[in-house]
């Protein structure tokens, strides 16, 4: 077998099952059989596995233009339409395995001119000691055009094709996909992910999104996309979509020209006298003959933003779709003075669960409650506190006991104050929601219990939501400390919770 020549003897054997995997089952099984192995070998150029099909070789070959030579970059004539869109094409008629197979082979086949990078290099370091600030600079010019993937070239000129953006922003969706579940984890897909979010970034920045207020006038295909798009609060019949653009509610989108009816982002605002802790206050039904009276509205709560592109991770839209919502709220109602979320925990109860567990294979018991807690627990439910604690955690029917509820609120209001403050990942917070605002430069402020008796929320926050405040003077100060000291701006409530956690819980 001819991969032996440039396998390493470690990547040999996967190489090899992968290889017959695809002789004797065909692309199509042999992707299911194979669907536990790296598509990308590990860096191994799919070209050189010689089962792969050869249409994706030769549609590649075909569609990918050429690198131009440094010296006529500027000159060189765009590549045929027909090149890319027949790339666009074959692309979309491919299952999704197979998508990230061509995708592999792209990114392997058709990246950065690794010999060539080396050679600059040199030619800098060279540079660089005979301080010839003049070459220098020469070199490390050519030095960044030739660090271009070849594939960036592909994917500029199907930008500039009718529907070729939003083809983009579902490719990457397609690569995010495959890179986050393991299916395709290989250096160089990776590398492109990251090139294609620059690029998509550079593309959506603020300066060409357009801020869309949604009404139960906006069109009916629009409506229904942000009815389905909605990731927090599912939306549950036209009803309730009525009731979220209708008095005291507003609901915003960035649009991109690139992609026409496309909600990009999508920001549900309530409009209240107060900052409420509990979203069952604002789903609930309101009466159709209500008409909106201004002066009873002083805040704007923020209950639910949801992100309608995949391939548009790791862009920032939600930052700067809120900054503008207050500018237009502010604009609409002089006197409205707050400004919060209501927020999601995700992940609470799996990481309460994680470290529960945890403490009782290790030690037999828990210390994350007090021995009093555990009493009352055992005395309410009639069976220890440790047999009856993980059962509590994964269902909601502890909910419906009054006597639950109030002991439990206690222990499990500290504990997430503490998951919220105090577990980390690289040093920000591990919580995905709070990491969002306290980058944006808001404040831990309120944590609410009973805020979400809805199975989602009782099963992944053990029904608790949180506000995080925006003061808008502080935001910006706020969001330096966070991104540079990694510093977390809570109010006295959380600060106290964090207190009685630690004084009365262990990890």
């Amino acid at each position: 077998m001819r991969l032996a020549n440039f396998l390493k003897p470690q990547r040999l054997q996967r190489a090899a099952v992968l290889a017959s995997c695809l002789i004797t089952g065909g692309w199509g099984r042999g992707r299911l059989l194979c669907q536990n192995l790296p598509l990308g070998l590990l860096g191994v150029s799919f070209k050189q596995v010689s089962s792969m099909p050869a249409a994706m070789e030769d549609i590649l070959s075909k569609s990918v233009p050429p690198l131009p030579p440094y010296e006529t970059k500027e000159k060189s004539p765009p590549p045929p339409e027909l090149q890319s869109s027949h790339f666009m094409h074959y692309y979309r008629s491919l299952e999704k395995g197979q998508r990230v197979a061509l995708l592999g082979q792209l990114a392997a086949d058709y990246g950065v001119d690794h010999a060539q990078v080396a050679e600059l290099s040199s030619k800098l370091v060279q540079a660089q000691q005979k301080r010839d600030l003049g070459t220098v600079m020469q070199v490390e010019d050519r030095l960044r055009y030739y660090l271009t993937p070849q594939y960036k070239v592909l994917f500029s000129h199907i930008s500039k094709l009718e529907g070729g953006t939003k083809f983009l922003v579902d490719l990457r969706a397609d690569l995010v996909e495959g890179v986050t579940s393991k299916m395709a984890d290989a250096p160089h897909l990776r590398e492109m992910n990251g090139i294609l979010k620059s690029m998509l970034s550079e593309w959506f920045s603020i300066g060409f999104l357009n801020l869309e207020r949604i009404t139960w006038q906006s069109p009916c295909e629009v409506l229904q996309k942000i009815s389905e798009y909605e990731a927090v609060h599912p939306v549950r019949n036209w009803t309730d979509m009525k009731r979220r653009v209708g008095p005291y509610r507003r609901c915003f989108t960035f649009t991109h020209t690139a992609m026409p009816g496309e909600p990009l982002i999508v920001l549900h605002v309530a409009l209240m006298q107060n900052i409420l802790g509990n979203i069952q206050a604002i789903v609930k039904e309101i009466p159709p003959s209500e008409v909106e009276d201004g002066n009873k509205i002083k805040s704007a709560i923020f209950y639910s933003i949801s992100l309608t592109q995949q391939g548009l991770q790791g862009v920032e839209l939600g930052n700067y779709l809120i900054k503008r919502v207050v500018k237009e709220l502010q604009v609409e109602f002089s006197q409205m003075s707050e400004f919060s979320s209501l927020s999601p925990i995700p992940g609470f109860t799996k990481w309460l669960l994680g470290v529960f567990n945890s403490q009782m294979k290790e030690l037999g018991r828990t210390e994350l409650f007090l021995e009093s807690e555990c009493k009352e627990i055992a005395d309410i439910t009639g069976a220890p506190a440790v047999e009856t604690l993980k059962r509590l955690f994964t269902s909601n029917e502890w909910m419906k006991s009054e006597s639950l509820v109030k002991v439990l609120e206690a222990p499990l209001m500290r504990l997430c104050a503490w998951y919220l403050y105090g577990e980390k990942h690289r040093g920000f917070a591990l919580n995905p929601v709070a990491n969002f605002h306290l980058h944006n430069g808001a404040v831990l402020w309120r944590l609410n219990w009973m805020a979400d008796t809805s199975p989602r929320g009782a099963s992944s926050s053990c029904g608790m939501m949180v506000n995080y405040r925006y003061f808008l003077e502080d935001t910006s100060v706020n969001s330096a400390r966070y991104l540079q000291m990694k510093h977390i701006e809570a109010s006295e409530q959380i600060l106290g919770l964090i207190s009685q956690f630690r004084k009365n819980s262990k990890l």
